[in-house]
């Protein structure tokens, strides 16, 4: 077979080689043309090395192209994957450091939450050039496989805005599979049967059984407080595991700052998270993460290059989902996975033109969800509020509406459990202000919002947080990976 993917953002070195493994992985996929495209030469020019570096290896015909011209890059592509982080670190750092100042504690701020929604304003109007390119340069029918954060609000702007055929994807569901797999005593997640539903970030476990056998609440539970990691690592979700009667996909880190009663107060939230690992509640965990991601990929990138020159092990091919789709729509081989799509009556408690994530087949005729499933009434109200919180941040991406941006932000559970409505407006207007250059819808609104921040009254504060840790050197990376290396 010979067809063109497109990556956008494909200067997410780690993840791009990751997906481009695994397309090789596909015995049929080994004459496909891959089209790199990211806004940095010098991240492109990496990737691209590290890339050709693995076909050399491999000695297969598949072509690679870097370009910093996207629309070049999508000319012709039958499919589009997308993993940008627009405004990169730089904005990222604000979306954690200016909610601190109205004591609005974030583990990763990525999704929902004050960071999330100012995340997804910058990149809607991205998302939606993006879909215009697609529309106009790309394979007609092209499927575009959105990878970005926040996954609801991107797929759903997508869809709704972009008119493009747009999926989401995840591998949220995949790491949950996998713990609960382990705490069962399983050999492997293969024997491991599961409903998962609700919406990105946010779904949960309904259905669950090992070896075709229905496993409940309380043996859950157990299971979770009997194991030695987990009973430490992921206390909150274990906590709504009780609470909720099933289990949340998402980490401990994620979970604790979609809902509004775990982090809204700095002396409770250590007893609800663990610092083994960022993802597990750390204050700004996943921006220290990915600043020394960044830091690592630069400095340590010849070693990277030469760990490319190896043969492909099919048999390592990872879980994330869009090699098996592609496989799938291109061979008929069916792949059953976990998507992000509009709502349209799949699950029956949430409303239609949400983004939700739930099962789904794919074949030859494309992704093929499972409908008529219905939450659990916690799970259905918690996804809920995060719902009209996407639905309103969508529409002020699009309309640069600045007062429909604060209610957003007002509605949200953790903002609404922390701060109150002046602290909202101000915090908004600081954080449109500090992000104007990622903002062009909000261009008019951001000289009002400064006459606005020149004037306020509303005291902040300098803090760093309830949990932070400092951002580790090269050095210290090094020191920590030769122990490890060591100890096994």
């Amino acid at each position: 077979m010979s067809f063109k993917i497109a990556i956008i953002g494909a200067g997410s070195v780690g993840f791009t080689k990751k997906l481009f493994t695994d397309l090789l992985c596909v015995p049929e996929f080994r004459d496909i043309e891959v089209a790199l495209t990211d806004i940095s030469q010098h991240n492109l020019d990496m990737i691209k090395a590290i890339l050709e570096k693995i076909v050399e290896a491999n000695g297969f015909p598949v072509k690679v192209t870097a370009d910093t011209n996207r629309r070049r890059a999508l000319e012709g592509a039958k499919y589009i994957i997308s993993c940008v982080r627009v405004g990169g670190l730089e904005a990222y750092a604000d979306d954690i450091r200016i909610p601190l100042k109205y004591g609005i504690d974030q583990c990763v701020g990525d999704t929902i939450c004050a960071g999330g929604i100012l995340y997804g304003q910058r990149n809607i109007p991205v998302i939606l050039d993006f879909c215009k390119d697609i529309r106009e340069v790309a394979a007609p029918g092209a499927k575009f496989l959105n990878y970005a954060n926040p996954m609801a609000m991107n797929t759903w702007a997508a869809i709704e805005y972009g008119k493009v055929d747009t999926v989401g994807l995840c591998h949220g569901v995949q790491h949950g599979a996998e713990q609960i797999a382990e705490i069962l005593g399983a050999k492997s997640v293969s024997e491991l049967d599961y409903i998962c539903s609700g919406i990105n970030h946010q779904t949960w476990f309904i259905d669950l059984r090992l070896n075709g056998r229905k496993i409940g609440k309380e043996e859950l539970v157990a299971a979770f407080e009997a194991h030695p990691v987990f009973s430490q690592q992921e206390k909150l979700r274990i906590d709504v595991l009780k609470r909720f009667g099933v289990y949340s996909t998402e980490s401990n880190g994620h979970l604790s700052e979609y809902l509004p009663w775990y982090r809204k107060r700095p002396e409770e939230i250590a007893r609800w998270i663990d610092m083994s690992d960022w993802i597990h509640g750390e204050t700004g965990g996943y921006l220290r993460h990915s600043t020394e991601t960044r830091n690592w990929f630069e400095t340590e990138f010849p070693q990277f290059l030469a760990s490319a020159a190896k043969p492909i092990d099919p048999a390592r091919r990872s879980n994330e989902h869009a090699s098996h789709i592609l496989e799938a729509l291109e061979t008929g081989r069916v792949y059953r996975g976990h998507f992000n799509v509009k709502n349209n009556g799949v699950i029956s408690n949430l409303p239609a033109d949400a983004i939700i994530e739930s099962p789904g087949f794919v074949d030859r005729f494309g992704i093929n969800m499972v409908s008529g499933i219905t939450l659990p009434e916690a799970c259905a109200a918690t996804c809920m509020a995060s719902i009209n919180v996407q639905r309103m941040s969508v529409h002020a991406a699009v309309s640069g509406d600045i007062d429909l941006l604060k209610l957003a932000v007002l509605h949200d559970p953790l903002v609404g459990a922390v701060a109150t409505p002046e602290e909202v407006w101000q915090m908004v207007d600081e954080m449109v202000v500090a992000q104007a250059r990622w903002l062009p819808q909000y261009a008019d609104a951001v000289p009002a919002a400064k006459e606005r921040l020149a004037k306020s009254s509303v005291k902040t504060r300098d803090w760093a947080g309830a949990a932070r840790r400092n951002v580790r050197s090269i050095e210290e990376l090094r020191a920590e990976k030769s122990a490890l290396k060591k100890a096994v």
